[in-house]
Order: structure tokens, then C-alpha cells, then sequence
């Protein structure tokens, strides 16, 4: 979290030297890949064996979380548990309800917006995506909200997997979908539910299109306080046992244990309380690391560029080789075929030849399979120059690139993420947000970023947001400046005096004592309760609560209602939950 009262440093261009330093190397980084391993890429048609060649929108774009998991398993809530508020179009329910994949991006107001919208727009990057087709568009949309937290990331809501004969039913290729945004993210979580640790032939096959990309993956066993102590053992142990036959590693996966609940939802089911301070650990856990990806976001885009350089560089040897065999005349076909039936001994061939490590080359049955959509004789010869352009990139611009970054850690709460509350980062000296570092999109950059200074504004999270800080993380005795940020909860305290303390919630009578003590008439007493009970559950959580007291003290001031309450959500940040 930026400390209160921090000055921000920001130069002629609005931007701030750790800013300029991001923008800068994605510019670099775009310009290499553009020009030296790009052209690699299409000389030996790269696209048909792995991904089609990058845009600029792609290694520019925010970073980007990936939920994956069968049907019911808490993914929709999850991203609600983060953002503190649902999304446009979501839907969660025990049923299959999520039945397309959904980008939730920041923006100006809340909107949907449909695939074939979104594949064109030269702001967004998912223009990649039209090669999957018309019925893949159709069931893919973007979901913008103006959420502080998604102005350094966006979230991949994803339809949940079935079991059955329906998962063949969707009418495109769902694992090649997968496979497209995997490689685009920098996290990818696969959600579990207790009673749900089988794995479908579908989520198998999803699992497996993740080769390559296992260091991003990390795999969250939800709904955790509806199972016993006893019951989550075994639990733990089943789900172990399952995941050692589709993931073939001798490493043991890391499983985060947790409920992840939004706070303004109560908790459906039984909840067995002998695990809380378990899952609370666990949790808290799982939020370090993705309070950790804005900050090694522009890192990680350098990393998948270098490793997508060096496919395409064993890639046009690979070509080059099978081209070159063939005979100048007579037999190609022959000579070809024996050539695909041999692959291993013709990787063998290459990696002696060109010095390569074998663990760049693809599996010899995969690129068989690929190959044979191919002739080889139609290929273009083996160019010395592109391979060259290639190895510059990787020998020189891309290490030269590393050493822009600094080299000390960066706290969590410099990149626009806050802290826990918990000691595990500090604040930057300058208290810089990070809104827009990583990404957006050229547009925004080039036009917006670059041409027209901005001002500083830190991007606190919605009081709901499991990102938000639950207590004061102030190191002052007098506590926080609530002036330097109004959405610090300012009546914690007597709420925490007179809420039921398991289940966090004030009673109406309670509520009632409280809030008569401020004296304003009962007539105005109940429009206050009506306004902060939104829900109508009859009693209020930690934020209503809130919200209720704010406008008491509004109200004494002479303060119309409306405007009190209006001021009350802006300081908040609520305005958007109450969007639908």
C-alpha cells in the first residue's frame, strides 16, 4: 500500500522514472521481436506448429491471471473474491454457469463486449483469437469495470469443464483455447473443489496443453472450510493422488489450501472452523504471489519472448535440415516420408550439427502430426541471415534489456498491488502507483501515457477486495491519514466491539443502539438502514456498517442524503457494485 502523505516524482511527461523504465522496455522488446525473430517466424511458417507470431497488443498487454476448473468449483466467485465486486455478466450458481470465457479488463464503466467486437479492436489484444472461429467468438466476451486492481491486471474467466459426452459439444477446439491464452498469462490457477477431485478427459487434456508452462500454474483446492479436519487429510491426499497421474513430474505440486468467499457473500454450506487458521495462512499465501505479478511482469514477457526465440531458432533448423535432404529431382516424397518416420534419428542429426540442446526441440510425434499438413518441398531453404538476426537477439539485445531492471527486490505495493498487512513488503520511498506500467495497450501508451501528463493517482482497492488490507497498516501510533486515503475503514474498531465474532456481523438491534446515538431522527435513521442493509440480510457486514456511520456524520453536518450517500460510495469505492 503507497504510504499516506508520500510525494510521488513525476517527470515533464507525467510518467515516473520506474514508469518510463517499463515503457521503455516493452518498446524495446517489441521492436527486437519485430524485427529479428518475427521474420524467422514466417519464413518457416512457426504458426503452423506452435502459435501464430505475437502483436504488439500481446507483449504489451497487462498481465493476465488464467482460472481453470470444472464446473461449480469457485472460479467466478474467486475472481469476485479479488475484485470485491461482481463483474458485467457474471453468473455463479452449482449449476454449469459460466459457459464462455470472459476477459474482465479495467475501464471507464461497466460494459460487455462481444467476441467478434473484441477480436477486431486494435485496443485489446485479442486479435489472435479469430482463428478460432465464429463459434469460439461467440462465446467469448470482454467484461470491463472501473476496479482499481485491474489497472495492472486482467483476469481469464473460463467456461467450467465437464465430464460426459458434452465436452465434445462446444464446436471449437477447447484445448487449443487453453493452450492460446496459457501461453499469454503469467498465472495460471487450476481450481479444485473437495467434492470434485475427479479429473474429466477434457481437464486432463487442458492440464497436459500446459507443457511448458508449469512454472506459471498454481493449483488451489477450494471450498476447504465445508470439509472437516479429518475429511480435508484425506481430501489433500486424494487430490495428490490424482494429479500425480495427469502432471508426469518427479516434483510434488504445490496445493494452496482456502474459501475464497467474496466478504460481502455469506459462505454457503457448513463451515467447520477447526481449519480457519489454516486456510487463512494459505490464503494469504496464495495473494503474495499475485500481489508478485505486476512486479515481475515486464521480467516475465522477456522470459517467454527469449524461450519463443529459441523454439522458432530450433524450428528453422529443423526445416532447414528436412529441406535440405531432399533430392533435387526424383523421390522427394519417398525421401520425405522416410525422413518423418525417422524423426528422433533426424533431431539427433541436427543437434550434433548445430550444437543445439535437445530440450529446445518439440516431441518428435507432436511435430510429426503438424508436419504432415506440410510439404516439405514447398518450404523456403535454410537462411543463414534470419537464424543470425535470431542469435543477435538472443546473445545481445535481450541480455542488454535485463540490465535496465534493477536489481534490488521491488515491494508489492510499488506495482499497484497493496500489502497484506502483514510485514512481508515495504513502501517505496516515492510511493509510486503503478496504474498502466505493464501494459495497456499502444494506444493508451503512445497517446495518452506519452503525449499527456497524468495525474498521480494512487488506485486503492474496494474495501471488499481480498486484496484490500483488513487492518491498519499504519506504523504511525495515531494510525492512518484518512485524508490521504478516505477508504480506510474508519469504524473497525466499534465494529469489531459489537459484531457477533464468528460470523462478523453487527445484529440489527445492535446496529439500532449505535447509530441512535447520533441523534437524528428516526425517520432519517431508517433511509440510512436502507441504504446500508443493500442486501436486505437484516444485519450488516464490516463495509455496511461502514457506510452507515459515514453518512450519520454526513447527515449531522446538514448534508442532503443523497449527497451523503453519494460521497459515502465514491470514498469507498462501491459506486460499482451497485452498477446492475
Amino acid at each position: 500500500m503507497t504510504p499516506a502523505g508520500a510525494t510521488i516524482n513525476v517527470g515533464p511527461d507525467g510518467l515516473t522514472p520506474e514508469e518510463r523504465l517499463y515503457q521503455e522496455t516493452v518498446r524495446h522488446l517489441q521492436k527486437s521481436y519485430s524485427k529479428k525473430i518475427k521474420p524467422l517466424e514466417q519464413a518457416y511458417c512457426f504458426e503452423g506448429f506452435h502459435s501464430a507470431p505475437l502483436t504488439p497488443q500481446d507483449i504489451g498487454s497487462k498481465p493476465m491471471i488464467l482460472l481453470l476448473g470444472q464446473y461449480s468449483t469457485g472460479k467466478t466467485t474467486f475472481v469476485e473474491y479479488l475484485l470485491g465486486e461482481s463483474y458485467p455478466g457474471a453468473h455463479v450458481g452449482i449449476e454449469p454457469t459460466t459457459d464462455r470465457f470472459v476477459a474482465i479488463m479495467n475501464g471507464p464503466e461497466p460494459k460487455v463486449i462481444p467476441g467478434h467486437a473484441a477480436a477486431v479492436s486494435g485496443d485489446l489484444p485479442f486479435s489472435g483469437l479469430t482463428k478460432f472461429g465464429t463459434k469460439f467468438l461467440s462465446r467469448f466476451q470482454v467484461a470491463q469495470l472501473n476496479n482499481p486492481l485491474l489497472s495492472n491486471l486482467t483476469l481469464i474467466d473460463t467456461p467450467g469443464i465437464l465430464s460426459g459426452s458434452k465436452q465434445i459439444q462446444r464446436g471449437y477446439d477447447f484445448i487449443s483455447v487453453i493452450n492460446w491464452f496459457a501461453e499469454r498469462s503469467d498465472l495460471i490457477l487450476l481450481l479444485f473443489d473437495g467434492y470434485k477431485l475427479d479429473i474429466s478427459d477434457e481437464f486432463k487434456g487442458a492440464i497436459q496443453s500446459l507443457r511448458g508452462h508449469e512454472d506459471k500454474v498454481r493449483i488451489v483446492l477450494n471450498k476447504c472450510d465445508q470439509i472437516s479436519q479429518q475429511q480435508l487429510m484425506r481430501v489433500y491426499g486424494a487430490l495428490m493422488w490424482s494429479l500425480g497421474k495427469v502432471i508426469p513430474t518427479p516434483e510434488v505440486n504445490r496445493v494452496y489450501l482456502g474459501s475464497f468467499w467474496p466478504k460481502y457473500k455469506t459462505p454457503v454450506g457448513t463451515v467447520y472452523e477447526d481449519n480457519l487458521d489454516l486456510l487463512a495462512s494459505e490464503q494469504r499465501d496464495l495473494l503474495r504471489d499475485l500481489r508478485s505479478i505486476p512486479k515481475n511482469a515486464a521480467v516475465r514477457r522477456v522470459n517467454e519472448i527469449v524461450k519463443r526465440a529459441r523454439q522458432a531458432r530450433v524450428h528453422a533448423h529443423i526445416i532447414g535440415h528436412l529441406r535440405s535432404e531432399l533430392p533435387s529431382m526424383f523421390g522427394k516424397n519417398k525421401k520425405a516420408k522416410a525422413m518423418l518416420d525417422d524423426l528422433p534419428a533426424e533431431f539427433k542429426k541436427i543437434q550434433v550439427k548445430y550444437n543445439l540442446p535437445p530440450g529446445d526441440f518439440p516431441h518428435p510425434d507432436a511435430f510429426k502430426e503438424d508436419l504432415q499438413a506440410f510439404k516439405i518441398a514447398d518450404f523456403n531453404k535454410f537462411s543463414q541471415r534470419l537464424v543470425a538476426n535470431a542469435d543477435d537477439a538472443l546473445s545481445s539485445d535481450f541480455p542488454r534489456l535485463m540490465q535496465l531492471f534493477p536489481t534490488n527486490g521491488r515491494p508489492s505495493g510499488d506495482y499497484g498491488l497493496p500489502d497484506d498487512g502483514r510485514g512481508d513488503s515495504s513502501p517505496d520511498e516515492t510511493g509510486t502507483p503503478a496504474s498502466s506500467r505493464f501494459g495497456g495497450h499502444p494506444s493508451e501508451k503512445s497517446a495518452s501515457r506519452l503525449n499527456t501528463p497524468i495525474a498521480p493517482t494512487v488506485p486503492y482497492p474496494p474495501p471488499y477486495s481480498a486484496l484490500a488490507a483488513s487492518a491498519s497498516t499504519s506504523r504511525n501510533p495515531f494510525g492512518d491519514d484518512t485524508d490521504a486515503n478516505p477508504g480506510i475503514l474508519r469504524f473497525r474498531t466499534l465494529f469489531d466491539s459489537i459484531c457477533e465474532p464468528k460470523r462478523k456481523m453487527v445484529s440489527a438491534d445492535s446496529a439500532r443502539n449505535v447509530l441512535s446515538e447520533s441523534g437524528l431522527p428516526t425517520e432519517l435513521l431508517r433511509e440510512v438502514w436502507n441504504i446500508a442493509d443493500w442486501d436486505t440480510r437484516g444485519e450488516l457486514d464490516q463495509v455496511q456498517f461502514e457506510v452507515a456511520m459515514r453518512i450519520c456524520e454526513r447527515l449531522k453536518g446538514k448534508e442532503p442524503l443523497d449527497a451523503a450517500r453519494s460521497q459515502v460510495f465514491s470514498e469507498l469505492g462501491l459506486t460499482n457494485r451497485f452498477y446492475s
